[in-house]
């Protein structure tokens, strides 16, 4: 498959081109900074439409892990006081302008199973854990909720794919649910957050659907 990579240079989107390589996949990687990715690599900011619908154009498919790291947001801070991150919510609006202007219809997200308390969870997560995880990660849970409407309103065939909190390590064996949190799911490395993505591009049924994945 041709694919492009979002948030190509994080933790999540680096496994994504070494997983696609290693599977044959031909991959194309947006960086807003030039990188030595091992693979097409297309330097371009979210607002840059031309050039984003260039490196969307012709593949099968998009894989998002766009994400802020939290030095890069306190640094902001210190330059601009009470910003806000919206990078998931404008990079959903620039991926989906993208793709529609060259007939590409396939994408996965990276979402986060901590933004939403569901019958998924036990009662300690739903009602004490979960709580006090979003007061800590508020902002961007806020933001990955308006990505998720910018995609379900874009007429795409999407998929959100939600982890706990991240580590490293292997690809191990993990569960996976569709439209509710995995209970009692604590964590899941990046390596399989990419794993989980690219078996969505197998499961139709995964279709405009929020898959939660966690060990």
């Amino acid at each position: 498959m041709k694919l492009t990579v979002f948030g190509a240079t994080g933790g999540i989107g680096r496994e994504l081109i070494r997983q696609g390589r290693a599977r044959g996949h031909e991959v194309t990687a947006v960086s807003r900074r030039p990188a030595d990715l091992g693979c097409e690599v297309v330097v371009a900011g979210l607002g840059d439409a031309g050039a984003l619908a260039a490196a969307v154009a012709g593949r099968d498919a998009v894989l998002s892990a766009l994400g802020i790291r939290p030095a890069e947001m306190r640094a902001r801070r210190r330059r601009e006081p009470g910003a806000r991150s919206t990078v998931q919510a404008d990079g959903a609006r620039a991926e989906a302008a993208a793709m529609l202007a060259t007939g590409v219809r396939r994408i996965v997200s990276v979402d986060a199973a901590g933004r939403v308390a569901d019958r998924g969870d036990g009662p300690v997560m739903r009602h004490v854990v979960k709580p006090l995880v979003r007061r800590v990660l508020g902002e961007g849970f806020a933001d990955l909720a308006v990505a998720e409407q910018v995609l379900r309103d874009s007429g795409l065939d999407w998929t959100l794919i939600a982890p706990p909190r991240l580590t490293d390590g292997p690809n191990r064996p993990y569960r996976t649910v569709l439209d509710v949190n995995v209970r009692g799911g604590r964590t899941l490395s990046r390596a399989d957050v990419a794993d989980a993505m690219f078996r969505a591009l197998d499961e139709p049924e995964w279709i405009h659907r929020r898959v939660s994945v966690a060990y």
